[in-house]
């Protein structure tokens, strides 16, 4: 491995320690807001610990706080999340990305990454790191991706399964092989960055379409292919 890899990697996990600490301590009031707003909205545990396949393709226990009610026999099989489970307030939790602020803790432990691709489930492993995407698996999944905010924007929008599994899974894993080839310090802070102006878009109704066009022609994703509200 070249040496500007190494110091890449080096202050990578560096900003890592530093980011996730500080942010577990900067958002503790939202813990406490979304445990109260769990425990009220549908008794039970207040984290969801999911099985996921990280670097090397090996298995961690990534954190989120709970958004849906609890079903012993659910799987992941999917790639949509089933929205009949999706309680009121765990709808507002995956709008604002809140759910997944436990995922700091995965970082710190150094299970993740601030940045990367996101890790895969069980079940998805086929599909996210087989054949040209078993590059993924080289690095630490992260909290956030090139990917992850295509899938933010656009994708969250696609609740068929098969629609969204011909419409918006390719894109988002030529998005992931992408990220591994742009890797580096400052692409790193630009998509922290273009992750903070997402979820605001969210929260205030303006969907940062800009970031969207960008994502998709990183990759000369086909446009004809999205929805005609896609950049609406």
């Amino acid at each position: 491995m070249r040496k500007n890899n190494l110091l890449y990697l080096f202050i990578k996990r560096l900003c890592d320690i530093v980011f996730s600490f500080t942010g577990v301590l900067i958002t503790s009031p939202l813990w406490l807001i979304s445990v109260i707003g769990i425990i009220i909205s549908d008794p039970g545990p207040v984290f969801y610990l999911a099985n996921r396949v990280g670097k090397g393709n090996k298995q961690f226990r990534m954190f989120k706080f709970r958004s849906m009610r609890v079903d012993k026999n659910a799987d992941e099989k999917s790639l949509r999340p089933d929205q009949d489970r999706i309680f009121r307030f765990g709808q507002f939790l995956r709008a604002t990305k809140i759910d997944e602020l436990p995922q700091l803790l995965n970082v710190l432990f150094g299970n993740m990454s601030v940045v990367g691709p996101r890790p895969a489930a069980n079940d998805q492993v086929s599909v996210t790191r087989s054949g040209e995407n078993a590059i993924v698996s080289t690095i630490k999944p992260g909290l956030t991706s090139p990917s992850a905010l295509y899938d933010y924007i656009y994708g969250d929008k696609v609740l068929d399964e098969a629609e969204y599994i011909e419409k918006v899974v390719p894109t988002r894993l030529a998005l992931d092989r992408y990220y591994i080839t742009r890797q580096n310090l400052f692409y790193d802070i630009k998509i922290i960055w273009y992750t903070i102006l997402c979820i605001f878009g969210t929260v205030f109704r303006k969907p940062a379409v800009f970031i969207l066009r960008e994502m998709i022609d990183a990759v000369d994703g086909d446009r004809r292919a999205l929805d005609d509200d896609c950049f609406a």
